[in-house]
């Protein structure tokens, strides 16, 4: 009974300080968050030569997307970019549905606009092997990756090239996405603050604070050299732009966040897709974890250890400490175990509470979105979207240790993109 008494409260205190030290890290990059974004808008006016602006070659990767593919083509022609410096190549990576068909028609409006077919039996082999074969035609210095279902804003491009041009350090710079369908039903509103958060407190805050930024899987240039040195993408990585990541820093260089250059995408609108994108997105981080790991105390690069040991804590320390915080407090609410640890835990939980709604709402302030009914929905991500997170990182450890996932890239469904949708984009 002893024993036992000293690990619950073992756990108690772990859960205590593994939250804790979460909380106030992210309040610290909140304050850097908030210094980037305010020298973004500087930046902004920053006017550059197009003269200097690089050759780009933009790869989308295209698997049945005939729901999207059509608005993203359509918005990358009314680009605020030099037309003769711009490639685009779409990557029908074996679809069967009208994806080629589209892709087709369009070319047929912008000889820019190319289609690299992928015939069935070569193709379906994931993201990273698509953009790889399409690597091999690039004819540009650097490189774009949009995912299909994006729509980015006419200036993102030139944003974020401008960035990468001005900064001999960086091999890469990324720019922000958002939701276009946010309001769609419960699920893309809590999606929506959970990407503006992310975003602007641990993208913009880290960069701001310790010049490291990670690369998403879309809306990011990176140098054409950069990928060759690096060997493309990994074709065993479910989450190539996190992999991607760590390489970059492996040899060196910095990545760059562009809170302005803005994307807007489309989010899971069922809970059935979302689970299956973010379990792969579990099962991808575990895999990158495992592949540097046994680098962690001997790599030299700084920000490759950073870097690994924020996804540890995010994906293993963090959520743990969260799941284990709430068996204790369920245990003991039904007078199953007493907690014995002297101190002021209701008070930090409630200041702990309270510092989560006020760096959030700081972070949807930069889209003026920290209005009263988002404070509703903060409310409602705190007790359950946030908890969902537990059964995302479970499931990911579940079916990569028992083999009953497959290590596949798996699209993600898309839905019907209606007028309404893309109302906020046409900027």
């Amino acid at each position: 009974m002893i024993v036992f008494k000293i690990i619950i409260h073992g756990i108690f205190v772990f859960s205590v300080v593994f939250i804790w030290l979460m909380l106030l890290y992210q309040f610290v990059l909140t304050i850097g968050g908030f210094l980037c974004n305010r020298k973004a808008k500087k930046e902004d006016a920053i006017e550059i030569d197009e003269a200097l602006l690089p050759t780009v070659s933009i790869l989308i990767p295209a698997k049945n997307e005939e729901k999207v593919i059509g608005s993203l083509l359509s918005r990358i022609m009314e680009f605020d970019y030099p037309s003769e410096k711009l490639e685009v190549i779409v990557i029908n990576d074996a679809s069967t549905d009208n994806t080629a068909k589209i892709i087709t028609d369009i070319s047929k409006e912008d000889d820019r606009i190319k289609m690299l077919d992928i015939p069935k039996g070569e193709g379906g082999k994931g993201k990273s092997a698509a953009l790889n074969r399409a690597l091999k035609i690039a004819s540009n210095d650097a490189i774009v990756i949009y995912d299909a279902d994006n729509v980015p804003e006419k200036d993102s491009l030139k944003k974020i090239c401008k960035a990468l041009v001005l900064d001999k350090r960086l091999a890469a710079v990324t720019g922000k996405f958002r939701a276009y369908n946010k309001g769609r039903n419960l699920l893309t509103k809590l999606i929506n603050i959970e990407g503006i958060s992310f975003q602007s407190i641990i993208q913009a805050g880290r960069w701001q604070l310790f010049k490291i930024s990670a690369i998403p899987g879309t809306n990011f240039v990176i140098w054409k050299h950069v990928l060759e040195e690096l060997g493309g993408w990994d074709v065993h990585a479910l989450t190539e732009d996190s992999e991607l990541t760590f390489r970059v820093y492996e040899k060196g260089y910095l990545i760059k966040f562009v809170p302005t250059a803005t994307t807007w995408e489309q989010e899971p609108e069922t809970l059935k897709v979302w689970l299956r994108q973010r379990t792969r997105w579990a099962m991808g981080n575990n895999y990158i974890i495992s592949k540097y790991a046994r680098k962690m105390f001997t790599t030299r690069p700084r920000l490759t250890l950073v870097e690994l040991i924020n996804m540890l804590y995010l994906y293993y320390f963090f959520v743990f400490a969260i799941l284990f915080s709430d068996l204790l407090f369920v245990l003991s609410l039904f007078g199953a175990i007493h907690i014995q640890v002297i101190g002021p835990y209701t008070e930090l939980w409630l200041l702990a509470f309270l510092l989560y709604i006020l760096e959030v709402l700081i972070a949807l302030s930069y889209e003026r979105e920290d209005t009263f009914s988002s404070l509703y929905y903060i409310l409602m991500a705190y007790f359950t979207y946030t908890k969902l997170w537990i059964v995302v990182v479970l499931r990911g450890v579940y079916q990569e240790y028992s083999h009953k996932g497959e290590r596949t890239w798996a699209k993600t469904e898309r839905f019907d993109v209606t007028r309404k949708d893309l109302s906020e984009t046409a900027k």
